[in-house]
């Protein structure tokens, strides 16, 4: 008799783990509350306008190649994967527009218009990213880390070192960049992840050689399309699939959890569990309240969540030709609005803010002659019992303008249609903790940049994945968690003796 694996919910890490569990002869489960498969990975369409509501930027799609050849696929019969040029279109509040570029020469040039001392240590820089990334490919990417002890047993002590432990991710942008604008851009790649560069360790830098060195990418038909692809394989693999069925309780016995019960009372007899739901909303939502709870979730208390978002889903009658596929509207002042965002844990005054186009890149998106909006701001993730309703209206009308001061013409009146996700909408449809994005902050400080370990340490037999474990968020991150705790999960068995079949 198989091994039962069941998987709470079904973002891409709960699939990911799925596609890798039920080809090593597990017999998976995936009970997903939601409508459809996916997570924070969805979308959502109205008036002929069709919008990615999770991750519109696709990086490291060799993540994706790696997960469907595992199990004898190849993505590109399931999807069209295209580049995109120029990855990002930045504006400052001066007046000066810099292109983010893979085309080196190119990417030169915009370094040069800007400062000509920087452009001259551009390419070291460079290097110093493309090094950061290729010390990751050794452990971050290959294995499930939980701490600086598994990263010891990947690394020498030379390597160790050579992730600059000792620096911040600000510090070594500072290194080699001295104009503020520069310094600003390639800091907010951070973002990628939710975390600040004035907290994250310098290691992730790398970040840059992900941008320049691997790419920006899309996926024809809008990123939604990766979700499916992934649900025919598991179809492919014979995976069950609940969807709208919510967990509603865990049943244990001496640490292990024997089943699961869903709110139209369908119990689900398992031998491993897989949680695609964060660890402190796991526990805080199906544990009782015990000393050993309280144990476990003081345990977690130095991971906390990344910045959660406001999401404007906008669809305009008319095209705005100054931008790209992919922009950024910068703050003014970067180190007041991270100080503000991650220290004080309030909304920034002057935020940076995100309008992804896909249409641009892809005409089945929006009708002829208008445009699909995805305008995302970075907020602190929610209190315990805090609520967004105060801050709404208030903070779309602050967006908004903001967007228009900047070159965006007239962008109210053309609004055709509107939807908005705030972080209660975040937290609602997905558990995320406090709202977040990209699950738990990478800061060198408060958890050496580590993430929530991906084995249970109140059950022997429950796994995580997602933003919250290792390697963290973003859409080749969390697919990367699931294969990786996937892995985590066949060795343990393997070491146990225990037989899958």
């Amino acid at each position: 008799m198989k091994k039962r694996v069941t998987v709470i919910g079904g973002g891409l890490a709960g699939m990911s783990a799925a596609i890798r569990l039920a080809a090593a002869k597990y017999d998976v489960t995936i009970v997903e509350q939601g409508e459809r498969l996916g997570g924070k990975l969805n979308k959502r369409e109205g008036m002929g306008f069709t919008f990615d509501t999770g991750p519109s930027i696709l990086t490291m799609p060799w993540v994706l190649e790696k997960l469907f050849k595992d199990v004898g696929k190849d993505i590109h019969d399931y999807l069209e994967i295209v580049r995109v040029e120029p990855g990002w279109r930045t504006f400052f509040e001066d007046g000066t527009t810099i292109d983010l570029t893979s085309d080196l020469p190119t990417m030169l040039e915009e370094i040069k218009k800007v400062s000509t001392d920087d452009s001259k240590s551009f390419l070291s820089y460079l290097q110093y990213c493309s090094q950061m990334y290729e010390l990751m490919q050794k452990s971050f990417y290959k294995k499930s880390i939980s701490g600086l002890q598994d990263l010891r047993l990947e690394h020498t002590l030379k390597e160790l070192w050579a992730m600059d432990p000792m620096k911040t991710m600000d510090q070594s942008t500072q290194k080699y960049f001295k104009d503020k604008r520069i310094q600003q851009l390639m800091n907010f790649l951070i973002m990628y992840i939710g975390s600040s560069p004035y907290h994250a360790p310098a290691v992730l830098s790398q970040l840059a050689h992900v941008q320049l060195g691997i790419g920006v990418y899309y996926v024809k038909g809008g990123m939604y399309k990766i979700a499916e692809a992934m649900q025919n394989v598991l179809q492919d693999l014979g995976v069950t699939v609940l969807l709208n069925a919510k967990v509603s309780k865990i049943n244990e016995t001496d640490n292990k959890v024997v089943s699961v019960e869903t709110e139209d009372e369908k119990i689900i007899e398992t031998d491993l569990l897989v949680s695609n739901l964060e660890a402190i909303p796991f526990y805080n939502t199906f544990v009782e309240n015990s000393n050993e709870r309280k144990r476990v979730t003081n345990n977690l208390t130095n991971f906390a969540p990344t910045v959660s978002g406001l999401v404007l889903l906008l669809g305009v009658n008319k095209k705005y030709n100054q931008l790209s596929h992919h922009n950024f509207f910068f703050s003014e002042d970067p180190k007041k609005e991270f100080q503000q965002m991650f220290d004080e844990k309030k909304l920034a005054d002057d935020p940076t803010v995100y309008v992804g186009i896909s249409s641009k890149s892809d005409s089945t998106q929006a009708p002829e002659g208008k445009e699909n909006l995805f305008v995302l701001t970075h907020v602190p993730p929610l209190k315990e019992g805090e609520t967004w309703d105060q801050h709404k209206e208030m903070y779309r009308d602050a967006i908004l303008a903001k967007l228009e001061r900047m070159g965006m013409a007239q962008l109210r009146e053309s609004i055709e249609f509107e939807y908005i996700f705030t972080p209660d909408d975040l937290k609602r449809l997905y558990g995320a903790n406090g709202g977040s994005i990209y699950g738990v902050v990478t800061d060198r400080k408060l958890n050496g940049g580590f993430k929530i370990p991906s084995r249970s340490e109140l059950f022997n037999n429950v796994y995580f994945v997602g933003g919250s474990t290792h390697p963290g968020g973003g859409v080749p991150m969390v697919t990367l968690s699931g294969q990786l705790t996937a892995d985590l999960i066949l060795d343990d068995e393997k070491k146990l003796g225990r037989k899958i079949v």
